[in-house]
C-alpha cells in the first residue's frame, strides 16, 4: 500500500501529479484556470466541460488535455470515476497548446491504471518517474481532435444538432433534415464537413455514444437503452457500442 498522502487541491505537480476520485452526479467545478497543464479522462461516465466557452464532453476512452492557464469549469449529470493528470508548465512546451480531445492509448491507460492501483499521487521513484516521463509522451503522440462531439452555431446545421441532442433517438436521414431545413442533402453534409470535421452519420453516432454511457451508468437495462436511442435491436446497439468503445454496454458498467 502507498505511504503517499493524497495531492493537495491547488498544489502544483512535481513535475507530474496524478488524482482519481469517484462523484456523484449533479457535481458543478466552478470556473478556474491553473498554472499548469491538465488531461481528464473518464473510467466511467460522462462529464461535460465549458472551456473558454466552448462545449466538450469527456466520455470514457478520450480526454480533454488542457494547456496552462486555460479557464474551464465542469459538471457530470450522473455518477463519474474520474483521473486527473497535472503536468507541469515546463513539460507542456511540446503537447497540445489548445484544448484538445485525445483518443487514450492502451499504453497510457496501462500507466494510469498502475498508478491507480498503487496509489501513487506524486511519482518518486526513478522507475516511477521513468513512467510519467513515457506518460507525457503518450499525450504528445495522442490522436487530437478539437471535440469529441463537437456543436456549431451555423444557422442550418444548429437547429438539426440541437433536435438531435434532446431527441438522440430521432431516425430522420439527412435527406429529411435536409427538407425539413428547406435545404438540400448535399449542402448539410457539406456543412457538417465543414463544421464538425466529420459526417453526419458519424456525429450522431458519436451522440449516441454519450448519450447511452449517461444511461447506463444512471442503471437502465441495455434493452431500454436501444430503444430510446432508435435501435430495432438490442445487438445493433450492442454492436454500435463494441465498434466505438471496444468493450459491450454490460462490461462497460460493470466497470
Amino acid at each position: 500500500m502507498s505511504l503517499q498522502r493524497p495531492r493537495l487541491e491547488g498544489e502544483p505537480p512535481r513535475p507530474v501529479s496524478f488524482r482519481t476520485e469517484s462523484y456523484k452526479g449533479g457535481t458543478f467545478f466552478p470556473p478556474t484556470r491553473q498554472s499548469w497543464g491538465e488531461l481528464n479522462y473518464s473510467l466511467s461516465g460522462v462529464v461535460e466541460f465549458d472551456i473558454e466557452g466552448v462545449c466538450y464532453l469527456s466520455p470514457p476512452h478520450y480526454a480533454i488535455w488542457m494547456p496552462p492557464d486555460t479557464l474551464h469549469e465542469a459538471w457530470n449529470q450522473h455518477d463519474v470515476r474520474y483521473v486527473t493528470v497535472y503536468v507541469e508548465r515546463a513539460l507542456c512546451a511540446d503537447l497540445p497548446g489548445s484544448p484538445q480531445t485525445l483518443s487514450i492509448s492502451p499504453l497510457l491507460k496501462a500507466i494510469l491504471a498502475d498508478f491507480a492501483a498503487r496509489d501513487i499521487h506524486l511519482p518518486a521513484s526513478a522507475e516511477d518517474l521513468r513512467l510519467a516521463d513515457v506518460l507525457v509522451d503518450q499525450i504528445r503522440l495522442a490522436r487530437r481532435c478539437e471535440s469529441y462531439l463537437p456543436l456549431s452555431g451555423d444557422p442550418l446545421l444548429e437547429p438539426v444538432l440541437n433536435a438531435l441532442r434532446a431527441a438522440p433517438g430521432d431516425r430522420r436521414s439527412l435527406a429529411e433534415w435536409a427538407r425539413g431545413m428547406k435545404t438540400t442533402e448535399r449542402t448539410l453534409s457539406r456543412r457538417c464537413q465543414d463544421h464538425l470535421c466529420m459526417s453526419f452519420n458519424e456525429w450522431r453516432q458519436r451522440l449516441k455514444l454519450v448519450a447511452a454511457l449517461a444511461l447506463l451508468e444512471a442503471g437502465v437495462p441495455v434493452k431500454d437503452v436501444s430503444q430510446q436511442l432508435g435501435y430495432g435491436s438490442a445487438s445493433a446497439f450492442i454492436a454500435m457500442f463494441r465498434r466505438l468503445t471496444g468493450t459491450s454496454p454490460t462490461q462497460m458498467r460493470g466497470g
